[in-house]
């Protein structure tokens, strides 16, 4: 091929490309200021507590957050579930809540949130040498890298009732994908500046290592003893802590809430005290 016609090629795929990325921001930037839906505000206000204790203007970015999240996102019923309107936005208002106050893409590389009734069941294997193991373990959530989140709708609705208990299925799921935006998940997700890796991950490690040996003697902890499982369930299971019990973490764990603090760049323990 003429090194003409080729760089001609490049030169209208780049053009194209351009163009799509301006197409879709001004898009989501006309969504996000689109007035509310009256009858999903009534949802927010209902099954996203912490919408209650937002400052106002956290609470007008959220719900712009949300009419962009709902354009990007399909949401599919499995087991005969029908996706409603309350499903869709509960779901949606706390996922969003990890965009706050921070430039945002949306969890991209994915687009599919499957929805079960209920805590679903998933095959799974275990190798010991030669034996194999096969069983099925109950889910609550998850989160298929590269793939859809998943996500049982009786436990969104059991962590939006049941008050202060540390436990987010949603915010647990959506983190991974967080976690995931550099290919990877191993408990570090994209930061905004290089200086804040070593603080990062200093703390962190830190802290894992402390909830292993906490989660071994049985000594009860602010944050899930599930998040001793790996780097990425830590993160995980700190994002949820963060959020719904951020005065216990902050009081316990100071070091690691300042650095969730300048990651996620909210304060959820001042909208608690207000």
């Amino acid at each position: 091929m003429p090194i003409f016609i080729f760089l001609t090629l490049v030169i209208g795929v780049l053009c194209a490309w351009v163009l799509l990325r301006e197409r879709r921001a001004a898009r989501r930037k006309r969504l996000f200021a689109a007035p509310f839906p009256h009858g999903w505000l009534h949802i927010l206000e209902r099954n996203v507590r912490l919408y209650r204790i937002l400052p106002d203007d956290l609470r007008r970015e959220l719900r712009g957050q949300i009419n962009v999240f709902l354009d990007a996102k399909v949401f599919e019923g499995c087991q005969g579930l029908t996706v409603t309107d309350e499903i869709r936005v509960t779901i949606a208002g706390h996922a969003c809540l990890l965009l706050l106050s921070r430039a945002t893409d949306y969890f991209p590389g994915f687009t599919t949130v499957l929805v079960y009734p209920d805590t679903f069941v998933v095959p799974t294997s275990h190798r010991d040498g030669m034996l194999e193991t096969r069983d099925l373990q109950p889910r609550l959530g998850e989160s298929w890298h590269r793939g859809p989140v998943i996500l049982s709708w009786g436990d969104v609705m059991r962590d939006a009732t049941e008050h202060r208990d540390g436990c987010n299925v949603v915010l647990h799921e959506f983190a991974h994908k967080l976690d995931e935006e550099n290919d990877v998940m191993d408990g570090l997700p994209v930061l905004d500046s290089d200086s804040h890796y070593a603080s990062w991950t200093d703390v962190l490690r830190k802290e894992y290592s402390l909830l292993q040996e906490d989660a071994k003697r049985g000594v009860p902890q602010v944050l899930d003893e599930y998040g001793a499982a790996s780097p990425s369930e830590f993160f995980a299971v700190a994002t949820e802590a963060f959020f719904e019990t951020p005065v216990e973490l902050e009081d316990e764990h100071p070091k690691l809430y300042a650095e969730l603090n300048k990651f996620y760049k909210v304060d959820p323990g001042r909208w608690r005290k207000r």
